[in-house]
């Protein structure tokens, strides 16, 4: 069974894509038509026939998106298509908004470069916005749609499957393309590889949720009173495991600890006053459950 089909439907939290489709057209409008590049995904594509034909990408990113909307109703859960529809209709209708405004209006807002020399802020700004609602779409059970629609899809039905190439096939071929599309220069192609650079670190950043934390295990011999310390100082609960030296075979104890970052120089002040305690630190993306934020 997909994981899909195993969380509870949630929404009241749809009310939150058409607001994002607002502000990914919005960074279109003022970031990426005006500095000649195409951004990653169907919104490239839209982007290029709309430079070329004239052709509202708007209306171009409705067409491509609402058959696979439609097929993936079919396929997967409709909250998740649902989500992702309301942002896609809203992303397109604000699109088409903005170009049916009075251009010279619309360029008091619009970032362009005069001299070139600049021109690397837009793809990295809008990649900063754009990558950011990526995020916060999948954080909430939904899409930004195009290729991350058929993604989906596939996973559905074949978990095993690195569906990751989709998008990587689509957008070498979209900045290849752009090197003939906007004049056979190179810049469209180096902003579009930025572009796709930033928006996936920032997009991974915005998907794993503001609430990181750090793992501490400790290994020790002294285990109620490191304990007890911990819980005093750090108002955080710890879990005790049982642990065995495979060199030595001595019983140990093994101390799990999740942490606010800004508390780890609490922790190491107080693992050394236990000599011949072992710590390791790893990072935790997200925490979930009764975990509660120090101030």
């Amino acid at each position: 069974m997909s994981a899909f089909t195993q969380r509870k439907p949630d929404y009241k939290s749809a009310w939150i894509f058409p607001v994002l489709g607002f502000i990914a057209a919005l960074t279109y409008a003022l970031l990426i038509f005006p500095n000649g590049f195409a951004p990653a995904g169907v919104g490239g594509i839209a982007t290029m026939v709309q430079y070329v034909f004239k052709f509202n990408a708007g209306y171009l990113n409705l067409l491509i998106n609402v058959p696979i909307l439609i097929a993936a109703w079919f396929l997967v859960d409709r909250e998740f298509v649902l989500k992702s529809g309301l942002f896609t209709l809203s992303f397109s209708g604000f699109l088409m908004a903005f170009q049916s405004l009075d251009p010279e209006k619309l360029q008091r807002f619009q970032y362009t470069s005069t001299n070139g020399n600049s021109i690397i802020l837009a793809p990295v700004a809008a990649a900063a916005v754009l990558g950011t609602l990526y995020g916060i779409t999948l954080r909430k059970h939904g899409c930004t749609g195009g290729t991350d629609v058929v993604s989906f899809c596939i996973k559905h039905y074949h978990p095993e499957y690195n569906v990751t190439w989709i998008g990587f096939v689509l957008n070498a071929t979209i900045a290849i393309v752009s090197f003939f599309v906007y004049g056979f220069q190179f810049e469209p192609v180096i902003c579009c590889i930025i572009y796709c650079f930033v928006v996936s670190m920032v997009g991974n950043s915005a998907m794993k949720g503001a609430q990181s934390a750090l793992k501490f295990e400790i290994v020790t011999e002294e285990p109620e009173k490191l304990a007890a310390d911990l819980m005093e100082h750090l108002h955080h609960g710890v879990t005790l495991l049982p642990a065995q030296g495979a060199y030595t075979h001595l019983q140990k104890s093994l101390i799990v600890c999740i942490i606010n970052k800004h508390q780890i120089a609490d922790i190491q002040r107080i693992i050394q006053r236990y000599p011949g305690s072992f710590t390791y630190i790893t990072s935790v993306s997200e925490t979930i459950g009764n975990f509660h934020k120090i101030k």
